[in-house]
């Protein structure tokens, strides 16, 4: 369920965006009392929680991410001791469904917190918390996986309740206007956002939006496309590991998880100097602009990134077939790794700059790249044993090539053009 955020009453320009000379807090205000008023209407409406009425927007995003987080932490240690294999794959179903929430509302909190100059950082770390944990799960046995998923839970619990602020902006006017006395006087200041009572279409859009973003914007889907090949190919990565660093460098058990440190260190990387690139160019790009900085002004980054995803998987896939030194199939998965992580930062930074509705569109996009993650493994090994690594590499490598390099080049000439149209997108 995406914890998407609805608009009533919104007009559709770009409110995402700091005019020349105005001031940001005054943007972020309206920015979002506009855009995000109903975002967690999907995630409370099963606890008869009206979003829609001012006097219980109290709850506000924080404690979406406790409850779920707790209950996420609740089901992740039922799969750890499941009994039975049908009760492990109804305990992970649950798990996967709480544990959705910052995917749906994570992008939305970055940027309640950060400016469209300054939300590159905070984004990159958002991004890395899933892919260094597919690195990471893969040393343990599967039991442990969801104790150590639980036992993290528990820390950020301990944590963050007593320490996590709010940045959902309604809540925070709303809590200012009780602790002045004001709550009446506040409500009638804001009477479009008392609408009657609950509505299942509201909810029934909400829980569709995402799927209908990326069936019917070309650019939204095109970049989820990419962003989920890239991703069901670091899982695929994944299978080929044991079997190449076993049987053929004959690494023993205990050392093969030597292999996963290639791609590590490429995703650290691109965190660290990605995040400076990215930010770089938008600034520049931006001034140039008079101040103003828009959505395409991130595609200059993608371009870059996009270019080592195809180069990495030549070198690992080639360098793997004809069994040169080890050390060289690691070198190619920490340029596929660079090339992830380069890639993924400025089409989520994109999706939450272009978007009135930007929760929809990260949902929209991990759905995608999650149904991919999850596919793309399940042929791994009879492709690579048709193709062998050179061929099966270099064909994902040449799929790469055809959609992330000339489409994003598209967007960065024609993406305004496009997103100036008014499609169902854009009024749903």
């Amino acid at each position: 369920m995406s914890n998407s955020p609805e608009m009533f009453n919104a007009s559709h320009d770009n409110l995402h965006m700091t005019e020349p000379g105005e001031d940001h807090t005054s943007n972020l205000v309206r920015k979002e009392t506009r855009s995000t008023e109903i975002e967690k209407q999907g995630a409370n409406v099963e606890w008869g929680y009206d979003p829609r009425n001012p006097r219980n927007w109290g709850l506000g995003k924080k404690w979406v991410y406790h409850i779920n987080n707790l209950v996420f932490l609740a089901f992740n240690l039922a799969c750890g001791f499941a009994p039975t294999g049908a009760s492990l794959i109804g305990f992970r179903f649950l798990a996967g469904w709480t544990g959705a929430t910052p995917l749906a509302i994570g992008g939305g909190t970055v940027a309640d917190l950060f400016s469209e100059r300054e939300r590159a950082g905070a984004m990159a770390l958002y991004t890395l918390g899933p892919l260094i944990g597919g690195f990471i799960t893969q040393g343990v046995g599967v039991k442990w996986v969801f104790i150590t998923i639980s036992a993290l839970c528990g820390v950020a619990a301990v944590i963050s309740i007593p320490l996590l602020r709010e940045t959902y902006h309604p809540a925070i006017r709303l809590k200012i206007a009780k602790e002045n006395g004001e709550l009446d006087t506040f409500i009638k200041e804001n009477p479009s956002l008392a609408v009657g009572k609950f509505n299942w279409n509201i909810l029934w859009l909400n829980i569709s939006r995402p799927a209908i973003l990326l069936f019917t914007s070309f650019i939204c889907f095109i970049l989820s496309l990419f962003m989920a090949l890239n991703y069901g190919i670091y899982y695929l990565m994944f299978t080929t590991f044991p079997a190449l660093y076993t049987d053929v460098y004959h690494f023993s058990l205990g050392v093969s998880g030597l292999a996963y440190i290639g791609l590590g260190v490429g995703l650290i990387i691109a965190t660290l100097f990605g995040v400076k690139i990215s930010n770089t160019i938008y600034n520049k790009l931006a001034d140039r602009n008079g101040g103003v900085g828009t959505p395409e002004m991130r595609i200059p980054s993608l371009i870059f990134g996009s270019f080592f995803v195809p180069i990495g998987l030549f070198w690992y896939g080639w360098s793997a077939q004809a069994q040169l030194p080890w050390i060289m199939p690691i070198i190619g998965t920490a340029i596929f790794g660079f090339g992830l992580m380069t890639s993924f930062l400025p089409i989520q930074l994109y999706l939450v700059d272009a978007f009135t509705f930007a929760a929809s569109a990260l949902s929209a996009a991990a759905v995608f790249r999650s149904v991919l993650g999850f596919a793309f493994p399940l042929f791994g090994q009879q492709m690579y044993a048709k193709l062998g690594n050179g061929g099966g590499n270099s064909l994902l490598a040449g799929i790469a090539i055809v959609i992330g390099i000339p489409f994003p080049i598209w967007i960065w000439f024609k993406g305004a053009e496009v997103r100036s149209r008014r499609r169902i997108w854009q009024l749903i």
